[in-house]
């Protein structure tokens, strides 16, 4: 799109917000300092490098067969750095333990060490980005039966807290090396699929674990701990360990960020709301922003209702500083790269629409009472030109505008993805 018809459509729409009372190149400012992390497993199906014939199976399940994922550590980081440079604003980006380098030597995950990220840490100083990190509970023979920190066996459950002391020293070192904190998030698949007599015992095994994974005390500048809950999965339907309930109060307890993930959920529940309430206890908490449809699915971001009103909480709460973003999502049927491009993009354009609301406006209606003209001025809110701010603030950011960007990303195809 030519930019002088995208400065003209700005100045139009700014005049719009301004009578509003709403400064947009205020917004758009604020908006190219909020970082989102942009999850690793999206660009090779969740099979990270740990074995080169991919994962063991259990827990995690990418659909579709679109041809060219990402099945080397350099392509991974070529593909990222490709859908970075078409998303506006400076940005994260979250790897999962089994995304290690290891020179072809087998290494167990109990073992794992920042020397084996180094690649990553590099890739990510170059790139200047930050790194978020998580351990890899899944996919693993000793979490063949769906158990793993509240593992009945000692042994069993020692390895895995092994495992999560080894990732939180991997954040530390990312964290230290890159000069911003690492968010080192613990979510475990553990539960039964059918009737659960002791659902104690489980509980109580992860309480003690958690506190032993996490009683060596690293740098909160460099690494910020988070445990994250799920409803149900695959496998366990029935009873999740590590439910809602449970990582709230462990939070609150032992002062951890709360992971919030928009999949996790009853699909009636929306974490927006979860938002004002966990912030009054909690000084930070992380969001998994996915789309899930009548489960967990995992779905590429896009605008929904449900994506504008976390972004809404988020601003109307003035919790942007205590908030850490990332995405969390995985599709097979489409090009990865734009899947990327889509979910990030989407992301920030949420945030933008909020950062263009008049909330003091409507906070004031709000408490006058008049919910007729709040219900008005947000109806009113959502004809405006939001487009016209975000094509300038993607032209100010010298990235493609509108959807400029999928030609890029379908050379990258024909150049690079069709020939793996």
């Amino acid at each position: 799109m030519d930019s002088t018809t995208v400065e003209k459509a700005y100045e139009l729409a700014r005049e719009r917000y301004a009578a509003l009372g709403v400064d947009t190149d205020k917004a758009i400012d604020r908006l190219a300092k909020i970082p989102i992390s942009m999850h690793c497993w999206q660009g090779d199906d969740v099979g990270g490098f740990e074995n080169p014939a991919g994962l063991t199976g259990g827990g995690i399940l990418a659909t579709g067969n679109y041809g060219g994922k990402a099945r080397t550590p350099d392509e991974l980081r070529s593909d990222a750095r490709k859908a970075l440079s078409l998303i506006p604003g400076r940005h994260r980006f979250n790897l999962h333990a089994i995304y290690l380098e290891t020179d072809g030597q087998g290494v167990e995950r109990d073992r794992i060490e920042p020397r084996h990220f180094q690649g990553w840490i590099d890739w990510a100083k170059a790139n200047r980005l930050g790194l978020d990190f998580n351990p890899t509970f899944f996919s693993h023979p000793k979490a063949a039966d769906g158990l793993t920190l509240s593992h009945p066996d000692a042994s069993i459950r020692k390895f895995w807290i092994e495992h999560a002391k080894a990732c939180r020293r991997i954040g530390e070192a990312m964290g230290k090396a890159l000069g911003t904190p690492c968010v080192t998030n613990v979510w475990i698949p553990d539960g039964f699929k059918d009737i659960t007599v002791d659902r104690l015992a489980p509980r109580r095994r992860l309480w003690e674990a958690l506190d032993e994974v996490f009683a060596e005390p690293l740098d909160p500048a460099c690494n910020l701990d988070a445990v994250e809950s799920k409803l149900f999965g695959i496998g366990s339907e029935t009873y999740v360990v590590g439910s809602h309930e449970f990582y709230l109060g462990y939070a609150c307890q032992r002062r951890k960020l709360l992971c919030l993930d928009a999949g996790h959920f009853h699909p009636t529940e929306t974490i927006a709301d979860k938002l004002s309430s966990v912030m009054l206890y909690l000084d930070e908490v992380l969001l998994h922003v996915s789309r899930g449809i009548r489960w967990d699915s995992d779905h590429v971001v896009v605008t929904t209702d449900d994506l504008r009103a976390i972004a809404e909480e988020i601003v109307r709460g003035g919790f942007i500083e205590r908030v850490h973003i990332g995405l969390d999502f995985f599709d097979a049927t489409i090009n990865r790269i734009a899947a990327w491009v889509i979910g990030m993009r989407a992301m920030s354009a949420a945030l933008l629409a909020a950062l263009l609301e008049p909330t003091d406006q409507l906070r004031t209606l709000e408490l006058e009472g008049d919910f007729t003209g709040r219900l008005a001025t947000i109806e009113s809110l959502k004809t405006l030109p939001l487009g016209s701010v975000w094509d300038y603030y993607c032209l100010k950011q010298g990235v493609p505008v509108g959807v400029e960007w999928l030609a890029e990303v379908r050379r990258y195809e024909a150049d690079v993805l069709a020939k793996r």
